[in-house]
């Protein structure tokens, strides 16, 4: 057989076994053949350039670096559904649909919490992958949903097809990838949509590839173009063309049959290998659903039955105290390991000591549990009522867990606070915060290599991070640590050191002081000596700045230590200036926004400075002060109550 046409064989039996493997999950072959065919594929491809195809398999490992995401018009709107949060919604909803056009037909599916995505396809070839964006205009990630190998790249259909679903990221993915993290010392992410997200939007498609995300499709935009009636159809004929969909899918008559089948799904949400945050029923026929047509962002065939905030009940072990960069003692629930939210739970914040007694916690109690915003773990409760007499009331301690000096309570706060500046847990605290892509961006610098060099004793102060230059030979010599780390780590230590003056503010931890105010600060000061120089009185007539936030920053700069450090940055060359962008007069200034939702073309980071760069004040509350609140995907009780308050609303 000459080498073109082995290729092409080679290139169908991969086809043919990885949808029998990642698609029917029927294996025909085992993984050493698989391995073993790929390999012979590779050498063949690497000896013929000549017949480089970008659709073969061995393509789909990433490798490639993107310079960036192009945005794509779609050619029919990617609309968001309409959300019901209980089963009298459901039923009225229902009941407005059949009032409308008679008895229908629902199909009912999961509700994946990924990242909605459209594929086209052209002549049986794979063409596009696109976001949905604000369902007008989206990314164009094709080369990173290339590597999701359940999808088809080549398919039995002439002609243009377009379907739509969601890329998600299984559970087993997300707890490996979240191991994977902490083993690093980066942080976690919060659940397995923003990590599909973030994966999705990766430059390099092999940091795609290596994150095992997964994909179910459950929509064709022009079915009826195709030839079918009715909305179940067209699922089954993409499943026969090779896509993923979800087989838990099914056809209802009634609310009741919906409401009953809901209830079975809610049982079983915790085994399911994925995610899912509701479930949502559409009208099966399609001619129905273009009479019912749309409202101007949703259509009106389709809802989203969203599930209430998941909770659950596990006994608490232990209470820990863990110390802050500003010394701030957090109380955390040790629990039995529980799930929770699609997710392994076996820790949660307790906050404060006023909490523990309010509530009556105690250790060994049967607590229960929920996810403040499905993603921070929080004890709600104890089961007073399944105490047996061996529960023990926590007493909160006197002493620093960690150095054992006296803990002291701030008037008016409800925290205690290690008061010690050499305590070591806040040493390695306030570094790795100053060190933070929020603060100073020094990449390769996380916490449990600022545990490391502090161990070391190369890392006791902030100042210290700038004469690790001085360490090459000692640092190279660390396990998992080689020139190319240590460069790499001079260079962003470098690069550190022309940040803008709000950057430095944040990073040197400051009691009270956030992104927000130190943004404030930097721009009423300029520079770091006028705020220095800066009494509490003139502090106070600040917008944002509070009596509090005011007596910690005069405190902080009069400490002869935090002068010497500031003196010692500024002869390391750090910048302890303002660095201002252009701001333009626009519809926007002097107004007051807020942001909600997942946005599509920016991180909510980059539209909060876009915003301020107009001349507006970003907040983060929706009040009736409120000029405007400004939505992507999945926005919820902010957009909500911006409507009730009838502030103006728009899209991304």
């Amino acid at each position: 057989m000459d080498a073109e046409k082995r290729i092409l064989e080679l290139r169908r039996l991969l086809n043919q076994y990885g949808y029998e493997y990642y698609v029917l999950d029927q294996p025909t072959v085992s993984d050493a053949e698989y391995d073993m065919l790929t390999r012979e594929l590779i050498e063949l491809e690497e000896k013929h350039p000549e017949f480089y195809d970008p659709l073969s398999p061995t393509q789909r490992v990433g490798g490639t670096v993107l310079e960036g995401f192009n945005k794509v018009a779609h050619s029919r709107p990617m609309l968001s559904m309409g959300d019901v949060f209980s089963y009298d919604e459901l039923r009225e909803w229902c009941r407005g649909v059949e009032n409308s056009v008679g008895p229908v037909t629902y199909s009912v599916e999961n509700k994946i919490d990924g990242l909605a995505m459209s594929l086209l396809y052209r002549d049986g070839r794979f063409q596009q992958a696109v976001t949905r964006g604000d369902g007008e205009i989206g990314e164009d990630v094709t080369e990173n949903v290339k590597t999701i190998r359940s999808i088809p790249m080549e398919i039995e259909y002439a002609g243009e097809l377009e379907v739509r679903g969601e890329v998600y990221m299984p559970i087993s993915s997300f707890n490996a990838l979240n191991a994977k993290q902490q083993a690093e010392g980066k942080q976690l992410f919060a659940n397995p949509r923003n990590a599909a997200a973030g994966s999705i939007r990766q430059l390099d498609t092999k940091v795609a590839a290596s994150r095992n995300l997964e994909a179910y499709w459950y929509y064709v935009p022009d079915a009826m173009n195709h030839g079918f009636r009715s909305h179940s159809e067209s699922l089954d004929w993409i499943h026969s063309l090779g896509f993923r969909t979800n087989r838990n899918n099914r056809l209802f008559h009634n609310v009741e049959e919906i409401i009953k089948y809901i209830d079975e799904t809610a049982e079983i949400r915790d085994s399911l290998p994925f995610a899912i945050d509701g479930m949502v029923i559409k009208v099966d026929d399609i001619a129905t659903e273009e009479r019912l047509g749309y409202t101007i962002k949703t259509p009106k065939w389709e809802i989203a039955y969203k599930f209430p905030a998941e909770q659950a009940i596990t006994k608490l072990l232990d209470i820990v105290l863990t110390v802050g960069r500003t010394g701030k003692i957090t109380p955390n629930a040790v629990l039995e390991p529980v799930r929770l939210a699609g997710t392994q739970v076996s820790a949660a914040t307790l906050h404060n000591e006023d909490m523990i007694k309010d509530k009556d916690i105690r250790i060994g109690d049967d607590v229960v549990i929920h996810k403040a915003g499905d993603i921070i773990p929080e004890v709600i409760r104890p089961l007073a009522d399944h105490r047996d007499g061996t529960q023990v009331p926590y007493i909160f301690p006197e002493v620093c867990p960690v150095c054992g000096s006296p803990l002291h309570r701030f008037e008016d706060e409800a925290a205690h606070y290690c008061i010690n500046a050499d305590c070591p847990a806040r040493v390695v605290s306030s570094i790795a915060h100053f060190a933070s892509r929020n603060a100073m961006n020094i990449e390769g610098l996380g916490e449990k290599k600022v545990e490391q060099f502090h161990e070391q004793g190369w890392l006791n102060t902030v100042e210290d991070i700038y004469q690790l230059q001085n360490r090459r030979e000692e640092i190279i010599k660390l396990d998992k640590f080689g020139e190319k780390s240590y460069l790499n780590l001079i260079n962003g230590i470098e690069k550190s050191k022309a940040n803008s003056l709000e950057k430095l503010l944040f990073g040197l931890g400051i009691r009270q002081v956030g992104e927000k105010a130190a943004d404030v600060l930097a721009k009423r000061f300029e520079h770091i000596d006028h705020l220095m120089a800066a009494d509490y009185e003139e502090l106070c007539e600040i917008p944002d700045i509070g009596a509090i936030t005011a007596d910690a920053i005069v405190s902080f700069f009069r400490d002869e230590k935090n002068q010497v450090l500031i003196q010692a940055l500024k002869d390391d060359g750090v910048n302890m200036t303002c660095i201002k962008g252009e701001v333009y007069e626009s519809p926007f200034t002097g107004k007051t926004c807020v942001l909600t939702g997942t946005l599509s073309q920016y991180t909510r980071k980059e539209a909060q400075q876009i915003l301020e760069s107009l001349g507006a004040k970003v907040s983060g509350s929706v009040s009736a002060r409120t000029d405007y609140v400004i939505y992507g995907t999945e926005a919820g009780s902010k957009l909500t109550k911006a409507t009730a308050l009838g502030v103006t609303t728009m899209t991304e």
